[in-house]
C-alpha cells in the first residue's frame, strides 16, 4: 500500500515542483558559493536607519555573529530599532530556543550610535533609510566621506535603480544594493543587485555577508523593483483590474489563498503598507510605462487617499484590532466598500478561474521578461526568488515551472484569451518562439 501510495504521489506535478525546488536551492547555494574566493570577511557591519528594518538587520546581523553599527539622526528611532531586535530576541528566549545569557551576548553585538564616530571600522554599510531617492543619495554621500576606501556600501532600496543612486558616490565600484524583505527574521532572500559600475568584489562580498546572516542571495542586475517587485507589481496590477471590474476583493484573496498563496492580494497589500505599494507602483510606472502604467484611478489609490494605509494605522483594505497575544487580527470593515466605490467601472461576470488567471499571467510573464532580460541569469534563480522572497506556492514550483506545468504552447493560448486587459497579457516573441518549438524553461 505504501509504495502504491508513492508511486501514486511520485507522478503528482506538486512532486515535481517540489523535487525541481530541491534542485534549484542546490544550484543557488553552489552559485553563491563561487563568489567565495573573491569575498572579503566582514567582520564589523553597521546600518543606517534604525526603524523596523534597520532593527531586523541589525538583530539579524549579531544573532549570526557580526557585531552591527546602527546608526539614526535621532533618539526615537534608535529606541524604536532597539525594541525590535530585543522583541524578536525575547520570541526565541520565550520559545527556548535562546539563552538568557545569549540574548545578552546578540544585545551587546548591536551597538547604537547618533554619529559616524566608529564607522571608520566597518566593512559594509547597510543603508535602510526612507525610500525617497534624494534621501538615499543624500546619505550614501555622506556615510562614503566618513568610512575606509574599501568599505561595501549597499542600499536595502526595493524599488530605486541602483545605477541612480551610485551617481551621488565618489566610489560607485563599492556600491551595490542589498534588498531585504519583511520582515527580515522570517524572510529567506536577499536580493544582491548589480549596479552598472559595482565590482564583482563588492558583489562577492555582499554575498558572503548575507549568506553569513543566514540568508538566501541572488545575484539581479539591475532596473526599477529589481526581480521580486517587478514580478509582484504585475499581479497587483491583475488584482486592480479586478477590483475595478467589481469583484469583491475578499473573494479574490480566498481564491488566490486556496490557490497556494500564504494571503491573499488585498491581504498582502495591507501587510506590506498601501504608501508603500502606492510609491512602488508609481516606480514601476515610470520604468515601464508601456505596459505597468494605468490612467485610472485604482483601488491603492482610493485608499491612499483615504489615509486607510493598511495594518500600519489599523485600517486598509480590512480592518486590524489587536488578538489576546497583541497580534494583529483582520476583520471585515463594511466602510471600505464606500472608499472603493468610485474605482469600480463596470461590473464584469468572473469566474474563479478566470480570478487566478487575472493575476497569475501578468506575473508569470513579467517573469519571463526579467528572464529574457538578463535581470536573472537563470529560470532556477528566477523561480527560487519568487518562492523565497513572495512566498509563491511552493508545490507550483516558481512561476516558470507554473508555466512549464501547463505547458508554454497553451499558456501562450491562455494568456491570448485575455489580450483585450492589456500589454501585461501580450507573450513575448521569444516565448511565442518557445511555443511553435515546443521548448520549456525546465527540460
Amino acid at each position: 500500500m505504501e509504495a502504491a501510495g508513492f508511486v501514486k504521489l511520485a507522478k503528482t506535478s506538486a512532486a515535481q515542483s517540489l523535487i525541481g525546488l530541491f534542485l534549484n536551492d542546490q544550484e543557488l547555494k553552489k552559485k553563491a558559493k563561487a563568489y567565495d574566493e573573491i569575498a572579503r570577511d566582514v567582520k564589523q557591519a553597521a546600518v543606517l536607519g534604525a526603524g523596523i528594518m534597520g532593527g531586523g538587520i541589525a538583530y539579524q546581523s549579531a544573532s549570526k555573529g557580526t557585531p552591527i553599527l546602527m546608526k539614526d539622526i535621532n533618539e526615537h528611532g534608535i529606541e524604536q530599532g532597539l525594541a525590535e531586535a530585543a522583541k524578536l530576541l525575547v520570541g526565541r528566549v520565550d520559545k527556548g530556543r535562546m539563552t538568557a545569557a545569549k540574548m545578552a551576548e546578540v544585545l551587546n553585538g548591536i551597538r547604537p550610535t547618533l554619529s559616524y564616530g566608529d564607522f571608520g571600522h566597518v566593512d559594509l554599510v547597510v543603508e535602510a533609510v526612507v525610500e525617497n531617492p534624494k534621501v538615499k543619495q543624500a546619505v550614501l554621500a555622506e556615510v562614503e566621506a566618513q568610512v575606509k576606501d574599501d568599505t561595501i556600501l549597499a542600499s536595502n532600496t526595493s524599488t530605486i535603480s541602483i545605477s541612480l543612486l551610485a551617481k551621488a558616490l565618489k566610489r560607485p565600484e563599492n556600491f551595490v544594493g542589498m534588498h531585504f524583505f519583511n520582515p527580515v527574521h522570517m524572510m529567506p532572500l536577499v536580493e544582491v543587485i548589480r549596479g552598472e559600475k559595482s565590482s564583482e568584489e563588492a558583489i562577492a562580498t555582499t554575498v558572503a555577508y548575507a549568506k553569513k546572516m543566514g540568508k538566501n542571495p541572488i545575484v539581479v542586475n539591475d532596473c526599477p523593483g529589481f526581480l521580486v517587485n517587478r514580478v509582484l507589481f504585475p499581479y497587483f496590477g491583475g488584482f486592480a483590474k479586478l477590483v475595478s471590474a467589481g469583484v469583491d476583493f475578499v473573494r479574490i484573496d480566498k481564491v488566490m489563498e486556496k490557490f497556494g498563496w500564504p494571503m491573499g492580494p488585498a491581504y498582502l497589500m495591507d501587510v506590506v503598507g498601501i504608501d508603500t505599494g502606492h510609491h512602488g507602483r508609481d516606480v514601476m510606472a515610470e520604468g515601464f510605462p508601456d505596459r505597468m502604467k494605468d490612467d485610472r484611478r485604482s483601488a491603492i489609490d482610493a485608499l491612499y487617499e483615504a489615509k486607510r494605509l493598511g495594518q500600519k494605522n489599523g485600517k486598509g483594505f480590512y480592518a486590524y484590532e489587536a488578538d489576546k497575544k497583541g497580534k494583529q487580527k483582520k476583520v471585515a470593515d463594511p466602510s471600505v466598500h464606500e472608499v472603493l466605490a468610485p474605482v469600480i467601472y463596470e461590473q464584469r461576470e468572473v469566474s474563479d478561474e478566470d480570478i487566478v488567471n487575472w493575476m497569475m499571467i501578468a506575473l508569470c510573464l513579467e517573469t519571463v521578461r526579467c528572464l529574457e532580460d538578463g535581470i536573472v541569469e537563470t529560470a532556477a534563480e528566477a523561480d527560487m526568488g519568487l518562492v523565497y522572497g513572495i512566498g509563491f506556492p511552493p508545490f507550483r514550483g516558481g512561476a516558470l515551472r507554473y508555466i512549464d506545468s501547463i505547458g508554454v504552447a497553451e499558456f501562450v493560448a491562455l494568456a491570448d484569451k485575455y489580450a483585450d486587459l492589456g500589454p501585461l497579457y501580450h507573450p513575448t516573441a521569444k516565448l511565442r518562439e518557445m511555443a511553435k518549438n515546443g521548448q520549456s524553461f525546465f527540460g
